[in-house]
């Protein structure tokens, strides 16, 4: 079969760094094309501007149409977003009908960037996902309905992501410099390497506008620490518990019901630091969730948007929609 002949599916993964896509087949057996946008989608006080991302989205996806081979034409697509859920009003009202007229997309859903993450990283099976990075969100499903947990940003939550820990690390180095209880001399010699003098970081964190990011960026320094340096080990553990927390209250069921066993995943860049996280998680897991078999995760989001897209085109979408989280257009 030529991949003109193959019915194929749009995945999109827009998020704060970037805004990626994925063109395959329904038949996951044939190659996928990605492409990567110029700039990530604009957000403004009306939300996530859907005029900004098919600008950027139309004439990629027309390349790698082209690409393709004659005839060639997306049945399905998934589109995941970061702040969908509450700045996704746009995409939701304007996505659909543009889609349908630009490209002849009759299939299509709007998910957030923690679905995606989900269906990236356990597919259609119910259970839980941790999506770690600078902030920390999870979601669960029995496949009928969603559960949340955390995910409310660097000053309201996010407890035990890459900011959490990079704050953290941050104060227990300033404690050293001041001479305060509970600080790390380990922790000052990184800050004072990465940043310059301890007592010029206010100015440089401060004014900035991705403060989480610049924090989060302290956290693998955490991790580098924690083998020799106690409070970096804490730190870590104490991460460790939230995270697991916060998997705990998203397995499907009431918690004080968790007899069944729950596969837990967890993707995201956070988790890359080793070994000196992941065994603490580990352990708060098996305490919290005595349940839960940990596995890996399958993909990434990008995966899990080309995975809902194979699903309308194909067996049907088992995640349950959700207004804010999942919506399919014309599915209630």
């Amino acid at each position: 079969m030529s991949d003109g002949t193959v019915e194929l599916v749009l995945g999109v993964d827009s998020g704060g760094s970037g805004l990626r896509l994925a063109l395959g087949a329904v038949d996951p057996r044939y190659p996928v094309r990605t492409a990567v946008c110029a700039e990530p989608v604009r957000t403004g006080s009306a939300g996530i501007d859907a005029a900004h991302l098919l600008e950027q989205v139309l004439p990629v996806v027309r390349g790698l149409l082209e690409a393709a081979g004659p005839g060639a034409a997306v049945t399905a697509a998934a589109i995941g977003a970061a702040g969908m859920a509450t700045l996704g009003d746009r995409l939701r009202a304007e996505l659909p009908a543009a889609l349908a007229s630009a490209l002849g997309i009759g299939r299509l859903a709007l998910a957030a960037d923690a679905v995606t993450a989900y269906a990236g990283a356990l597919g259609q099976r119910p259970g839980a996902v941790v999506a770690g990075g600078t902030g920390m969100i999870a979601l669960g499903t029995d496949l009928s309905t969603w559960r949340r947990a955390d995910g409310w940003g660097h000053l309201l939550g996010d407890s035990g992501g890459g900011a959490w820990i990079g704050r953290e690390g941050l104060d227990a180095a300033m404690r050293a410099h001041d001479g305060r209880r509970g600080g790390s001399p380990a922790l000052l010699e990184r800050l004072e390497t990465v940043f310059g003098p301890a007592a010029g970081l206010p100015g440089l964190l401060y004014p900035r506008t991705d403060r989480p990011a610049l924090l989060a960026s302290f956290a693998p320094e955490v991790a580098a620490c924690a083998g020799t340096d106690g409070t970096a080990a804490t730190i870590l553990r104490r991460a460790a518990a939230h995270i697991a927390a916060a998997a705990a209250a998203v397995c499907p069921g009431p918690a004080e019901h968790h007899t069944e066993a729950y596969e837990i995943a967890l993707t995201g860049g956070l988790f890359r630091m080793g070994e000196a996280l992941l065994g603490p998680v580990r352990e708060e897991l098996a305490e919290q969730v005595p349940r839960a078999r940990l596995v890996p995760a399958a993909g990434d989001p990008l995966h899990g948007s080309l995975e809902i897209a194979r699903a309308l085109a194909g067996a049907g979408l088992r995640l349950p929609p959700h207004p804010a989280l999942l919506s399919v257009p014309g599915v209630t």
